[in-house]
């Protein structure tokens, strides 16, 4: 920001006082951390960046945290929330939490220059238009842009935490894009909830037939994986019971399908927890339609292989992960095949291309990959990075030369099946058997249980149990706004 005088104007003494005062502001804002101090830049706030956020010493470092979203997702909560067993603030923590000792820029990373050591960046915020009464004309508004709100910026870094994830995977079928629902993000939860809704006012109208009537309330859910099935669960459990109640007429047209191109759901899980969902999906009205493909998605219709047009109000898509433009652009760092995600030695340094390490570079969450592992691309072992290299950077500021590499400790694998009812394996012995298996109730209160003990602020561990108690009670919220 500048401060202009015109040669043609003078000021007055109380004029040039705030004019003084001004610039101090301008000065005190722009004025940035102490010189001693180590710039780390996290790029993210998922389950790895928000993680590292936490558990750096953020006295000794200048932390910036460089993200598109200002909150961090607790994503296993976001299928509740779309449903309306949870309201969105229990599924959401806010990054400025650790304001001011943290620098945080809602902005997208567009490309890194790791020679030197500079971000380019984005405003993820959109450009702000303003009008005001004096800039209209013969009816017409003028809008104006302010300068720099849409402009990119640059951020310099000592060391940085690559950490923005993956998008969705949708094998460019065509359609999916436009026509279809995900459910990463608290903002896709709300529409998911509003789709909903609508569809019931939709189909409650009296100039519907009943046809028309069973294509709104046909609910489609394509991907047969933990988001998947919890989300099919949970939509099962808001038509049985909050819509069975007040749209008794539209609870029997209603239907979900659930489809995979694999020949079974939950591939990860044992077999036999898969039989025991399978059951339980068939014996509460879901149909599981595996093997089946996707060819494309219009409005309203979605085409598949082996059934031809099938018309929907909603269609959630979760099939997967597709790589991150950021990580796409990045040449000079070593990459899987899939170019997904970057490849990283046992102390989660980033590859360079010729194979060395980058010693102040990291890549953690569903973006990276140990070289020469097989770890799944979950939260758990995003969260497992995080809080390794948390103490790390921790060790490295205080110039001590942390030689641990990373360990992954299997925690074992949650799925709500909808009913009060869910899956769970532990992890695996030394014969490649899990150590238990639980299934039912038993396995719906330690997936609570976990849920509860893994939501990180002390507000959130009062909203989760609270609003499932009010849910419990006084049912879900059915209004639409």
């Amino acid at each position: 920001m500048m401060l202009r005088a015109s040669s043609t104007k003078c000021f007055s003494k109380p004029q040039m006082s705030s004019l003084t005062t001004l610039a101090e502001r301008v000065r005190n804002f722009s004025s940035s951390s102490r010189r001693e101090q180590q710039r780390l830049v996290i790029l993210g706030s998922g389950w790895g960046g928000y993680e590292i956020l936490r558990k750096v010493d953020k006295k000794r470092w200048n932390v910036t945290m460089i993200s598109p979203n200002n909150y961090f997702n607790f994503t296993p909560l976001l299928a509740g929330c779309s449903t309306g067993t949870l309201e969105f603030r229990c599924a959401v923590e806010p990054v400025r939490r650790f304001a001011p000792s943290v620098t945080a820029y809602q902005a997208w990373c567009d490309s890194i220059d790791f020679k030197n050591k500079v971000l380019r960046c984005m405003p993820a915020t959109p450009p702000y238009p303003y009008a005001s009464p004096s800039d209209t004309f013969n009816d017409k508004t003028r809008v104006i842009r302010r300068p720099g709100t849409d402009e990119p910026f640059t951020v310099r870094y000592d060391k940085l935490v690559i950490a923005v994830g993956c998008y969705s995977q949708t094998f460019n079928i065509p359609g999916v894009k436009e026509h279809a629902h995900f459910l990463k993000d608290i903002r896709d939860a709300r529409a998911i909830r509003n789709r909903i809704y609508e569809c019931l006012e939709q189909a409650n109208q009296p100039i519907l037939s009943d046809i028309e009537r069973r294509g709104l309330l046909n609910f489609c859910v394509v991907g047969g994986g933990p988001t998947g099935v919890e989300f099919a669960a949970e939509l099962h459990d808001l038509l049985h019971a909050e819509i069975a109640k007040h749209y008794p007429n539209l609870a029997r047209l209603s239907k979900i399908n659930l489809y995979d191109v694999a020949p079974s759901i939950l591939g990860m899980f044992d077999k036999e927890l898969i039989k025991y969902t399978e059951n339980t999906f068939k014996r509460d009205g879901i149909s599981i339609l595996t093997s089946h493909h996707v060819e494309k998605v219009e409005a309203g219709k979605l085409f598949v292989k082996e059934q031809g047009e099938v018309p929907f109000g909603l269609l959630v898509w979760s099939t997967g992960l597709a790589a991150n433009p950021l990580i796409t652009s990045i040449t000079e760092l070593k990459k899987d095949k899939s170019a997904r995600s970057i490849i990283t030695d046992a102390h989660l340094n980033a590859l360079r291309a010729d194979g060395t390490p980058d010693p102040d570079v990291w890549a953690i969450g569903d973006a990276s990959m140990v070289d020469g592992s097989m770890l799944p691309a979950t939260a758990q072992v995003a969260n497992q990075k995080a809080k390794y290299l948390g103490k790390k950077l921790n060790k490295i500021v205080k110039d001590q030369d942390p030689k641990e590499p990373f360990e992954f400790h299997n925690q074992g694998s949650l799925a709500y099946i909808g009913d009060w009812k869910a899956i769970y394996e532990g992890p695996e012995g030394r014969e490649g058997k899990p150590f238990s298996q639980e299934y039912g109730r038993l396995a719906w209160l330690l997936w609570r249980s976990a849920y509860f003990t893994m939501t990180l602020s002390v507000k959130n561990k009062v909203l989760v149990p609270f609003y499932w108690f009010l849910t419990w009670i006084f049912g879900r919220d059915i209004t639409r706004f």
